[in-house]
């Protein structure tokens, strides 16, 4: 092999190597792709959906969040609700956070299809502790969040979703 030849193939290899070793970075301590799996946030996310979080965050009221469930190998995607030293109410199908109404654009498409006098969601009312935080996944009726597993240590917090890129007709920023 020629001298020139060598050095190309010396190149190719280093920057396969760079690039690896970067993608690895990226995807350990900045963003990762999670599939969701289940039901319980739909209609905004559905079984098999993709989406990329963030490991970097600062999480607020609202932000959807992948998490370690408590007893549990898997992760969990939920949407946030309640942060630490809140007071949250679900009353008659309306959520209450500090006494304030708060309106669920993101589940006003379920709560549509339910007969008059039914509810999606089953009046409750919690106090969040410091550290924790009150997850809720949109499918109100089927879904295992902190109504059944309680309020969620904010260390177990894996990261916040910031893009979904499956399926492609959904590409986006998620609601």
């Amino acid at each position: 092999m020629r001298e020139s030849g060598k050095r190309e193939l010396i190149s190719w290899i280093q920057s396969i190597a760079i690039a690896f070793v970067i993608a690895i970075v990226i995807r350990q301590f900045l963003f990762t792709p999670v599939v969701v799996s289940g039901q319980s946030m739909q209609p905004t996310f559905e079984d098999a959906n993709k989406v990329v979080i963030s490991k970097i965050y600062k999480i607020n009221r609202f932000d959807m969040i992948v998490f370690h469930a408590p007893n549990s190998d898997d992760d969990f995607i939920k949407r946030v609700i309640g942060m630490p030293g809140d007071v949250v109410v679900m009353k008659d199908d309306k959520l209450y956070i500090n006494g304030e109404e708060y309106v669920e654009d993101y589940i006003q498409e379920e709560k549509d299809k339910i007969n008059d006098g039914q509810k999606l969601t089953q009046d409750f009312e919690v106090e969040v502790p410091a550290g924790y935080l009150f997850v809720l996944g949109d499918n109100r009726r089927n879904s295992t969040d902190s109504r059944i597993i309680g309020c969620i240590d904010e260390k177990t917090v894996v990261g916040s979703v910031k893009f979904r890129f499956y399926p492609f007709n959904e590409i986006g920023v998620p609601k």
